[in-house]
């Protein structure tokens, strides 16, 4: 496959720059815990099943027992207390994280779209310092746009020529094909693609496969 020069990478954040899913199930197990109507201890690869669904569905899809009244104190205690947890612990960054943003802001701009609550992009940036390296974010907390539409949206804003997504599940995929960008699978990741895509084994190898000047 050619290099091709981008004018703006786009990533998504879970599976694509860093695993928080045991973070994220220590504190959606202690929110459960306040509730007497849920009976369901999560595991990390319970988190790594919904990664990349729009936030939202994640709680239909995880407690579809509970009606609509107690699925929503959950989601907002959960919420809330996810980011708190998330402030104070972090997540795992995949390796070669910051320097190989540095090495790309060189030359890029970057982004951040997820399908992920309000504020947990920016709790991400805040924990590890690393608001300086993204030009932009959109997520499908602030106003509960699809992912393709928060994609289509950051490349509007910037006036993107050629932009690619990149991100790790079929759910990226499609949303980056909906926003008619490129895709590239970080297949590292939480999940697969069907299609055939360019991919990169470790973020190191994007700075080669983007055709970064070294």
């Amino acid at each position: 496959m050619p290099h091709t020069r981008y004018d703006g990478l786009i990533f998504d954040l879970d599976g694509t720059l860093w695993d928080s899913t045991q973070t994220i199930a220590e504190a959606w197990n202690a929110a459960s815990a306040q509730f007497d109507f849920v009976d369901l201890t999560l595991a990390r690869e319970d988190i790594r099943g919904i990664a990349g669904m729009p936030y939202d569905a994640i709680y239909q899809k995880l407690f579809p027992g509970l009606n609509q009244e107690q699925r929503q104190q959950l989601q907002q205690t959960a919420a809330k207390l996810e980011l708190q947890y998330l402030q104070e612990r972090g997540g795992e960054l995949y390796p070669h994280l910051q320097e190989t943003l540095e090495l790309l802001q060189a030359e890029y701009r970057l982004f951040i779209v997820s399908n992920c609550q309000s504020g947990y992009i920016e709790t991400f940036l805040q924990h590890f310092d690393l608001q300086s390296y993204f030009t932009d974010i959109a997520c499908y907390g602030d106003q509960r746009l699809p992912k393709s539409e928060n994609i289509r949206a950051v490349v509007q804003r910037h006036h993107l020529q050629q932009p690619v997504y990149i991100g790790d599940t079929q759910g990226d995929y499609n949303a980056s094909e909906q926003a008619g960008v490129p895709f590239i699978l970080a297949r590292y990741g939480f999940g697969e693609v069907e299609a055939q895509v360019p991919g990169i084994a470790s973020l190191a190898e994007l700075q080669e496969l983007v055709q970064v000047e070294k």
